[in-house]
């Protein structure tokens, strides 16, 4: 399994078997993260996993899922620094099932390291990982349905769908789904929906959710062999979707328009 098919086979898991992964794996995951892609290389960032050997894990906050094995993303507090570490943890993510391994965000959890700190390092997101206690019976993810995500401006290309897909299958906090999309023959307008009831509190984890999104459309992008930019518009205005912000824009690189 590669990363692109990982999209399509990735469910969260919430119960592992507690039993160690072997050494060789927790290696790969850091022979993986030296060519993993950021999104702003620019911005610092660095992963720990626990329990380090011979220790127990100890994270604060709140983890509702037990797992031998925690991933913790450390970065730089900068603008856009939530967004790369999502678009990193979910190639992490992905890595991760296409090795059998079943993963889980852990969004209320935290872990404090102080020399990371002094570095000016702190931790944006921890992962529950191991091996599933029952492997291949994830339940389906529950997603919004194209047509609800979606406002089809013309009839995309193939490929366009395609990374629609990727992206509409990305996991979010609460299975919020953020996104809406406003699609175009050969590129997408990316918006942040507004909580409805007034929940405001979800657009704590929005940014990061953002840049899960981003990673599965950038990896399908990989798989198909085309090249895309993703690029912040100024002349975005004239487009309409109500209760929604404009984030970013994904266009086919080889197109004109």
């Amino acid at each position: 399994m590669n990363l692109y098919e990982a999209i399509y086979a990735r469910h969260s898991v919430r119960k592992f078997c507690m039993e160690p992964v072997e050494d060789k794996v927790i290696d790969g995951i850091f022979h993986f993260l030296q060519e993993a892609k950021p999104l702003f290389p620019e911005i610092r960032i660095c992963c720990r996993v626990y329990p380090e050997r011979g220790e127990k894990p100890r994270l604060s906050g709140f983890s509702n899922v037990s797992a031998p094995h925690y991933l913790a993303l450390f970065s730089e507090n900068k603008e856009k620094s939530e967004l790369n570490a999502g678009y990193v943890m979910e190639q992490i993510v992905l890595y991760l099932t296409s090795r059998g391994l079943g993963s889980c965000y852990q969004g209320m959890a935290k872990k404090h390291v102080p020399e990371l700190k002094q570095e000016g390092l702190s931790c944006v997101m921890v992962l529950a990982f191991g091996y599933p206690k029952n492997p291949g019976k994830g339940k389906e993810a529950r997603r919004l349905p194209m047509e609800e995500l979606c406002a089809f401006k013309n009839q995309p290309k193939a490929h366009i769908r395609e990374l629609l897909e990727a992206a509409r299958l990305a996991p979010s906090s609460l299975n919020s789904q953020p996104w809406r999309f406003v699609v175009y023959e050969n590129r997408f307008h990316i918006f942040s929906r507004k909580p409805a009831g007034g929940r405001h509190w979800l657009n704590k984890y929005d940014e990061f959710n953002f840049g899960v999104m981003l990673a599965n459309v950038m990896e399908a992008a990989e798989e198909l062999w085309i090249d895309v930019e993703m690029i912040k518009l100024d002349n975005i205005t004239h487009i309409e979707l109500p209760n929604n912000r404009y984030v970013i824009s994904v266009i086919l690189g080889l197109d004109k328009w």
